[in-house]
C-alpha cells in the first residue's frame, strides 16, 4: 500500500474511533442516568439526616427513572463520606449529601488531600436549619439580653453543654461568645441526647439546640428560649427574635444540607440533577420537612458553591479563634 495511502487509512480510523467515543461519551451523558445512583450520607441509620436522604432518595429515583441507593458512611466528621466522594468517577452515579459539617471539617479535620471547594461539584443547596439558643429555668434568665449582661458580668459562671467538639450547637455557642464578648464554660457530651437530657436535668444552664428537638420543650416550660441562630424568625417560633436583631446583626449558625458530587461533574447532568431535586423540594417533600423546622432553598449550582466557600472560612476563623480541637 502506498505510504500517503496508508497513512489517510491510518488518520480516517482514528478520527473515527475518536467521532465513536465522543459520541458515545454524549450518549451516556444524555442518558443519565444509566444505572442506580449512589447517594451517600454521612451518618447511621435512623438519624435525621439519614431520614432526609431517604425521603430524597425515593423520591429522586421516580424522577429519575433510577434507583437511588442511600449509602451510610458515618466517620471523621463527614470526611470519610467524602473521601469516597471525591474518587468516584464524575459521572452523576455516585452523590452525596454534603452538610454543614463538611464546611467546619476542612478547619477541624484537614485532609490535604481534600477541599470541598475544589474537589466537589456542587449542585445546590436543599436546606437550612437554625438553632435556638436556650437556658434552664432555674438561672432566671428570661430574655438574651439578660443573658448576654449576666455572662458579661459573671464570667464562667454559666455552663452550657453541646453535642460534642465542633458540632452546630457548639460553634454557634462560640460565635456568639466572640461576638457578645462573653464567657462560658463549655461541656461536651458524646452525642446530643445526653447533653439534653442534662440539660433538662438542670446539670448545665444553656444551649444551642435544633429547632425540632427543643419545640416540645419550650412548650412544656422546661426550656427558656431566647433566640433563634438564623437570619430570619422561624415560622414555628415567630415571637422568638433571632440573635441579629437582638444587637449582633449579620449573626447567622445554621445546620444545612445540600447535593453535591465528584469535581467535574458534565453540565448536562448537573442541569437535570438540579431541576429534579426542585421538583422534590417543592413537591410534598416541603411540608414534611418545614414541620421540622427546616427551611427549604433550592439554590443555584453558583450559588451553592459560593456558600460552601463562604462557609470554609467563616468558620475557620470562629475556630481558630477558639483554639477549638476535633475530639
Amino acid at each position: 500500500m502506498p505510504r500517503d495511502l496508508h497513512a489517510s487509512t491510518r488518520r480516517d480510523w482514528l478520527l473515527g474511533s475518536l467521532a465513536l467515543l465522543l459520541a458515545g461519551r454524549t450518549g451516556a451523558q444524555g442518558s443519565w442516568p444509566s444505572r442506580p445512583i449512589q447517594l451517600v450520607v454521612a451518618a447511621p441509620p435512623g438519624g435525621p439526616s439519614d431520614n432526609f436522604g431517604r425521603q430524597l432518595a425515593e423520591e429522586l429515583g421516580k424522577l429519575l427513572g433510577q434507583p437511588v441507593l442511600i449509602d451510610n458512611r458515618p466517620g471523621a466528621g463527614g470526611q470519610l463520606a467524602a473521601e469516597h466522594v471525591a474518587r468516584a468517577a464524575p459521572d452523576g452515579h455516585v452523590l452525596m449529601m454534603s452538610f454543614a459539617g463538611n464546611a467546619t471539617a476542612q478547619t477541624l479535620i484537614p485532609r490535604p488531600q481534600l477541599d470541598f471547594t475544589r474537589d466537589f461539584t456542587h449542585v445546590t443547596q436543599m436546606m437550612t436549619g437554625a438553632n435556638v439558643l436556650v437556658v434552664h429555668p432555674s438561672t432566671g434568665l428570661r430574655s438574651f439580653k439578660a443573658f448576654v449582661d449576666f455572662a458579661r458580668k459573671n464570667p464562667g459562671k454559666l455552663a452550657y453543654a453541646s453535642a460534642g467538639n465542633g458540632t452546630s450547637g457548639h460553634l454557634a455557642m462560640e460565635l456568639l461568645k466572640q461576638r457578645a464578648g462573653i464567657s462560658l464554660v463549655h461541656i461536651p457530651y458524646r452525642g446530643g441526647a445526653q447533653a439534653l437530657n442534662d440539660m433538662l436535668a438542670g446539670q448545665t444552664q444553656a444551649m444551642f439546640l435544633n429547632t425540632d428537638a427543643v419545640l416540645p420543650h419550650l412548650r412544656s416550660g422546661r426550656l427558656v428560649g431566647l433566640a433563634i441562630s438564623s437570619t430570619q424568625r422561624s415560622p414555628l417560633l415567630p415571637d422568638l427574635p433571632t440573635v441579629a436583631e437582638q444587637g449582633h446583626p449579620g449573626f447567622e449558625a445554621t445546620a444545612w444540607g445540600g447535593i453535591s458530587g465528584p469535581r467535574g461533574l458534565p453540565p448536562a447532568v448537573v442541569e437535570r440533577l438540579h431541576e429534579a431535586v426542585l421538583k422534590v423540594l417543592n413537591g410534598p417533600f416541603r411540608a414534611k420537612q418545614e414541620a421540622l423546622g427546616a427551611t427549604i432553598l433550592g439554590t443555584t449550582p453558583a450559588e451553592f458553591t459560593a456558600h460552601f466557600r463562604a462557609e470554609v472560612e467563616r468558620w475557620a476563623q470562629v475556630i481558630q479563634t477558639a483554639g477549638i480541637k476535633a475530639d
